[in-house]
């Protein structure tokens, strides 16, 4: 038996116990490796392995420079080797501890040789916004990873969130049709699958998922390879097929899948495009406003005192993180153009402008109550004034570079 191994994650943890106990329910011969980050202070990472029925083995990883990710990193591999060793398991489930983050995760499982056929992010819809809004650090809420870890709560969600192409949802009965049309606009492209209420409390028995939670048998060919007939919704998404690498192409702010233009039950996303660059003060004297005028905010942008220069712009919990992700392309000597990924090259031929190529500004805001004219007016207030436009690239250098502490440049 070939062992692959889906990769389930998401800081709301009874959602995620009760994707992972509907997917060992679902996929006979799966089980779950699971490391609790909880006991890193006291020098280790605990493991367990187990199946529907209990435990099958528990052991301990030592922290590794400080860092229980890293012993995470560490120890995975090896314990999915010797799963896929025994022959016995179909499906190995990694189920991440709260804060860790599902891409490293699986990465770290494809490069040891291993083939990921999922990454599945569980949600409980109604605790979307406060997770978003909530700017605490990890270290305060007890879920830091390591003592350098200065993540906070908002942004590991929302990449945890947008990363994963499945997302499991709980039946909250405290969720209403914002917090689902919230959770749509974020990740609108997230295949979605309900995992039930029932689910919460453990594992649904054999019985119960194959009356309730499998749908009708589907002809052969819409199957992926692999697949067995009478698997539920849940176990077919973690079967799928998963590819790493495009997954993180996706994610390149040069190149990533942005939510488009929508205004339903009280949630908007205004996604705002301009080919004329900011001016480097007054954005930086309108970054709070622009910062906590959406509940989520994300893109590249295109400042004049460094026109070369592609910004990533990524904004949650009322904290935007600014950081460099290289040059534009219409920066790059053409012999460098081989070196670009692919959907990186797609993407900005999708986009090139005659006079600036690729060079732009395409921020994307997402939250209930968005003040779209007012962002917009705001937006538009940075940019460079037609005279200082009119300047040129020579002129725009000279600006005063307003954003060298945050870019540390």
């Amino acid at each position: 038996m070939s062992l692959v191994v889906a990769v389930v994650g998401g800081l709301h943890t009874d959602a995620r116990k009760a994707a992972v106990a509907r997917l060992l329910a679902e996929v006979p011969g799966s089980v779950v490796l699971h490391h609790d980050l909880a006991t890193a202070a006291a020098g280790t990472v605990v493991r367990t392995v187990r199946d529907r029925d209990g435990v099958l083995s528990a052991g301990e990883a030592p922290l590794v420079n400080d860092c229980a990710c890293c012993a995470l990193r560490e120890d995975l591999v090896p314990e999915l080797r010797r799963l896929a060793d025994d022959g016995t398991t179909r499906l190995a489930i990694v189920e991440l501890w709260d804060s860790v983050e599902p891409k490293a995760m699986a990465e770290v499982v494809t490069s040891g040789g291993l083939t990921v056929t999922s990454v599945i992010t569980a949600v409980d819809p109604a605790l979307v916004l406060p997770y978003l809004a909530n700017g605490d650090d990890l270290a305060e809420a007890g879920l830091a990873a390591a003592a350098t870890d200065r993540r906070t709560v908002a942004d590991t969600f929302a990449r945890q969130l947008e990363y994963a192409p499945v997302l499991a949802l709980a039946d909250s009965p405290e969720a209403d049709d914002e917090d689902r049309e919230l959770l749509a606009q974020l990740h609108p492209t997230a295949r979605q699958v309900p995992i039930g209420h029932g689910g919460l409390a453990g594992p649904t028995p054999p019985s119960a998922a194959s009356t309730a939670a499998a749908p009708a048998p589907e002809p052969a060919a819409a199957r992926a390879p692999g697949q067995a007939p009478g698997l539920g919704p849940l176990a077919r998404a973690a079967l799928a097929g998963f590819d790493v690498e495009a997954a993180a192409a996706a994610q390149h702010p040069a190149c990533a899948l942005l939510p488009a233009e929508a205004d339903q039950h009280g949630v908007s996303t205004l996604v705002w495009h301009r080919r004329r660059p900011f001016h480097p003060e007054r954005l930086y004297a309108a970054l709070e406003d622009l910062t906590c005028a959406a509940a989520r905010s994300r893109g590249r942008f295109w400042l004049a005192d460094k026109p070369d220069a592609l910004l990533h712009w990524d904004a949650a919990g009322g904290a935007l993180c600014v950081e460099s992700a290289g040059l534009w392309l219409a920066a790059l000597p053409d012999a460098a153009w081989e070196m670009v990924p692919p959907m990186r090259r797609a993407a900005a031929a999708l986009d090139w402008h005659a006079e600036h190529g690729d060079c732009c500004n395409h921020l994307v805001f997402t939250s209930p109550g968005l003040d779209r004219d007012g962002l917009a007016h705001l937006l538009e207030s940075c940019l460079l004034t037609d005279a200082e436009y009119a300047a040129g690239r020579d002129a725009w250098k000279r600006l005063p570079s307003a954003f060298d502490t945050l870019l540390e440049i």
